[in-house]
Order: C-alpha cells, then sequence, then structure tokens
C-alpha cells in the first residue's frame, strides 16, 4: 500500500468509528473496511480475551479457530508478549497454529487499554514477507482507534 492508501484506510476508519460505543459493530466494521482495502490479505478478525483464552470475535475470511490459548500461536503469543508480532513466514513460528493452510504471514496486534489486554487484531497473508514496518504502523493506530472509539466491558 502507498502512503495516501494507509493515510485514507485510517480516516475511513476513523470515521465509521465516531461516534459508535459498541466494541462488536466497530470490530465487525474495521475487519470489513481492511479485508476491502488492504491487498494480499486472506483473513482479518478479532479474538477477545475471556480469561486465560482468546475466544474468536468479529472477522473477515474462511472459518477460523474458534479459540486460541494464550502463548500458543502468534495470536497467543502477542498477548504473552503484551507486544505486536509481524511474522514472515509463519511456518517458521515455533508453535504456529494453522486455522488456514493457505496463510504464510500473519501480523498481530495486542489490544490494551489501560493496561489490560483485551484480545487481539489479526491479520493474515497467503505471501510470505507481506507486512513491513508500515504496515504495522498503520495497523496498530487502527487498533488504537478501535480501543478508543470502544466501550470495553468485563
Amino acid at each position: 500500500m502507498q502512503d495516501i492508501e494507509r493515510e485514507l484506510l485510517i480516516q475511513q476508519v476513523n470515521a465509521v468509528l465516531d461516534n459508535e460505543p459498541n466494541a462488536i459493530a466497530n470490530a465487525a466494521n474495521l475487519c470489513a473496511l481492511i479485508f476491502a482495502s488492504v491487498p494480499r490479505l486472506n483473513w482479518v478478525g478479532f479474538y477477545f480475551l475471556e480469561g486465560d483464552t482468546l475466544v474468536l470475535g468479529p472477522f473477515q475470511g474462511k472459518l477460523a479457530c474458534t479459540r486460541i490459548p494464550v502463548g500458543q500461536g502468534v495470536c497467543g503469543s502477542a498477548v504473552a508478549q503484551g507486544e505486536t508480532l509481524r511474522i514472515d513466514n509463519v511456518h517458521g513460528f515455533d508453535g504456529h497454529i494453522a486455522c488456514d493452510t493457505a496463510s504464510e504471514s500473519e501480523l498481530v496486534v495486542p489490544l490494551i487499554k489501560h493496561e489490560k489486554v483485551w484480545g487481539v487484531l489479526d491479520i493474515d497473508s497467503p505471501h510470505q514477507q507481506r507486512f513491513d514496518e508500515q504496515d504495522q504502523i498503520m495497523f496498530e493506530q487502527l487498533a488504537a482507534s478501535w480501543l478508543a472509539n470502544s466501550e470495553l466491558k468485563h
């Protein structure tokens, strides 16, 4: 993606999420916008933390794993480490969970607000080395917009 395309997507997301406090509705719309706007993806979705397990939320793409324990796979590892993981080749990631065998690279942003992890935004691609630093920054900004606009309850 070009910088102008990234900026346009961020603006669209902010406009859609503005004044809508429902976290699930916002997650669904964010997934739809990303999936329609970002090339070379095969899956975009949310997993929400329930206890020590990530549970599938809104997504775009093929069927997905429903539950992922914290510390397992790229998503569970991102939660355990509390940081974004950008994996160029998922087959080289120890413990990768292959929900879709077509996935080759993955970027996972933990959703952290008020020092509490709420879940992750997970983006998969059928191309190795799909995500660069600029993509990571953009997806982190999109996750931050979702966090800022969504009422989170537990």
